[in-house]
């Protein structure tokens, strides 16, 4: 009857692990110790399945090229750092020309 009850909430919700297993029983007023529900868990060979990663696509890489000449190529950056001030943060936008 438990281990009915178990699967069936398995199978019906395929992402829940044991524990998750444990507080649906809780909540239907099933009184059973977590240990006991995993046991039984993996009894009836119940398991949540990994997901499969995914990969990331490879894709041909490039070499940056260097600027031959002024403002061909900019770059910009916030940077945050906290000071002795009573204001707290000082933010700042730094912007480079190559």
């Amino acid at each position: 009857m438990l281990v009915e009850q178990i699967r069936e909430l398995a199978l019906e919700r395929r992402r829940f692990g044991y524990r998750r297993v444990h507080r649906l029983l809780r909540r239907e007023g099933t009184e059973v110790n977590h240990k006991k529900v995993y046991r039984l868990y993996r009894q009836a060979e119940l398991a949540v399945r990994k997901r499969k990663r995914l990969r990331d696509i490879m894709l041909e890489r490039h070499l940056l090229t260097l600027p031959d000449r002024p403002n061909q190529s900019w770059s910009m950056d916030f940077v945050m750092d906290s000071l002795l001030l009573k204001a707290g943060w000082i933010k700042c936008w730094r912007q480079v020309n190559w």
